[in-house]
């Protein structure tokens, strides 16, 4: 285990000196407590329920969290909420070694506020952030499966009508149950045709069949999640020789799956890193579940006993996953691997 090789002050060290990218990472989900609070109360939504935010962090489950998520999203309104919460949640990402990231938002969350709105003040902030912290960032517009495939494919068209260089992909989020993958095909072969890549929630809190559909007939590219893919060996199989990568988020994993216990040797991600699956280490919603991606890092470390090699391994992942265009992909993979054999024989 990690501990056996170096200290508990050796691990964090090497962690927050590991570069990193984030691939699963939700926008709304990134909003400070006090940046929510005041833009409510900027807006004249700051009801008593809603004076202290943290409150809203408390949630037994799926359901609870997704209600307070659509609490967030109601207070961003304006081009200036947009890129306030982009470069705050950029700027934390940079300040925990993310040096790139492919984040999601939630368009069809944010009830009366126009797509173009919203897509002038991420894109701003992302610029921002990239001259100020150096993180490089794309954006990836999240379909609410729960909304169905009709209106999935009614936002597929204002998706595209306002195509922005930033805007890399098309994602699916929501509540899996009664809402499979299937339902959405024909938005994503839409989509893929477009030229946009493509990955959805799966296997959370739904089957491991949402696993295998999303890969074969939505043609995704990786899965958000994906922790019941365990609960098929044929699957994990499939998915190991076709080398998918699954974005996992430690934290989350405690309040929205059964997977409750980090320390259990039948834990999803314990298993699935057991079975060779390719696996990114991501925070999800880190506002909401109040962790950064130096603390997903280091819960892995410490639960599950990854070593730095495999560590380092899995931040390579999050390049080997990303949606970057292959030259680039290649550079930053060189680069990132020479920085991580230096980061070996310094400890």
């Amino acid at each position: 285990m990690l501990e056996e090789q170096g200290s508990v002050a050796d691990t964090q060290k090497f962690v927050k000196a590991l570069p990193k990218a984030e691939l699963h990472l939700h926008l709304e989900g990134a909003v400070a407590a006090t940046t929510a609070i005041e833009l409510a109360r900027k807006h004249g939504l700051a009801k008593h329920d809603f004076e202290d935010a943290s409150k809203l962090f408390d949630f037994p489950d799926l359901e609870a969290f997704l209600k307070a998520y659509d609490i967030i999203c109601s207070s961003i309104v304006d081009t200036g909420d947009f890129h306030r919460v982009t470069y705050e949640m950029l700027a934390r990402c940079a300040g925990n070694g993310a040096r790139y990231v492919e984040f999601f938002f939630s368009p069809q969350a944010h009830h009366g506020v126009a797509y173009g709105t919203m897509l002038d003040g991420i894109v701003a902030a992302m610029r921002d952030a990239t001259r100020d912290h150096g993180v490089q960032s794309r954006l990836i517009p999240a379909l609410n499966r729960e909304l169905g495939p009709d209106v999935s494919l009614q936002f597929l068209d204002l998706v595209l009508s306002d195509r922005r260089e930033e805007v890399i992909g098309l994602g699916l989020d929501y509540n899996e149950i009664g809402n499979p993958p299937g339902l959405f095909a024909e938005v994503y072969r839409r989509a893929r045709n477009a030229g946009l890549r493509v990955t959805a929630h799966a296997g959370e809190n739904g089957p491991s069949a949402n696993v295998g559909d999303s890969l074969d007939l939505l043609g995704c590219d990786r899965i958000d999640h994906g922790y019941h893919v365990v609960d098929d060996p044929a699957l994990v199989t499939a998915c190991r020789e076709n080398g998918v990568f699954f974005t996992v988020c430690p934290t989350t994993t405690t309040f929205t799956t059964t997977f409750r216990d980090l320390n259990s040797p039948d834990h999803a991600i314990h298993r699935m890193v057991n079975a060779g699956l390719n696996i990114v280490i991501n925070t999800d919603d880190p506002a909401l579940f109040r962790t950064d991606l130096n603390n997903e890092y280091l819960l892995v470390a410490r639960h599950m006993g990854c070593t730095p090699r495999q560590l380092g391994e899995v931040a390579l992942n999050g390049l080997r996953a990303s949606w970057l265009d292959d030259t680039t992909k290649r550079a930053w993979i060189a680069e990132w691997s020479a920085e991580i054999d230096q980061l070996y024989s310094d400890k």
